[in-house]
């Protein structure tokens, strides 16, 4: 799951400039995403998840075991950062600030998102890798990563507030 952890908070680190959804409201009058869900963000935090994972691909050679392929590198690192802007749309319509904490949509949102790209683009690697145990160890580590990880960035100035 490496190559989907690193892509947020890559994307708080490479982020600002010019937002994604180009300051454009939907129907409801609300920002589509907001100002936190930037294009550099979102190419940075992909970029970054996939330099992790071809760094984990080069490492299988060297101990001769495969988890990872290119193709699941490159949907767990998209997936985790689409979970996250499908999450911010959701939070947009229920009314809730760009930064406003929201249990578990924020701690899982890029689980779902590198799952959902997982069953449409790679469904053998992930009925292969994703065994239920493994499954029940993502659901128990991210929160946990999720946290810290918020906590570190908001210590080092990265994010605004520690969630």
């Amino acid at each position: 799951m490496l190559p989907a952890y690193i892509p947020n908070s890559a994307a708080a680190v490479f982020g600002g400039g010019r937002p994604i959804d180009s300051g454009k409201n939907y129907s409801d009058g609300r920002r589509l995403f907001g100002d936190g869900k930037t294009w550099r963000g979102l190419i940075g935090g992909i970029f970054c998840g996939i330099i992790i994972g071809l760094i984990q691909i080069y490492l299988q050679g060297v101990f001769d075991f495969q988890i990872h392929t290119v193709l699941s590198v490159v949907l767990l690192s998209a997936g985790a950062l689409l979970g996250d802007l499908v999450k911010s749309f959701f939070k947009r319509r229920l009314n809730k600030k760009s930064g406003e904490e929201w249990l578990i949509a924020d701690q899982y949102d890029l689980v779902a998102g590198a799952m959902v790209l997982l069953l449409i683009f790679d469904f053998q690697w992930l009925t292969v890798y994703i065994t239920p145990v493994v499954f029940i160890w993502i659901l128990i580590a991210t929160p946990l990563l999720h946290r810290i990880t918020n906590i570190a960035g908001y210590m080092i100035g990265v994010k605004d507030v520690p969630w």
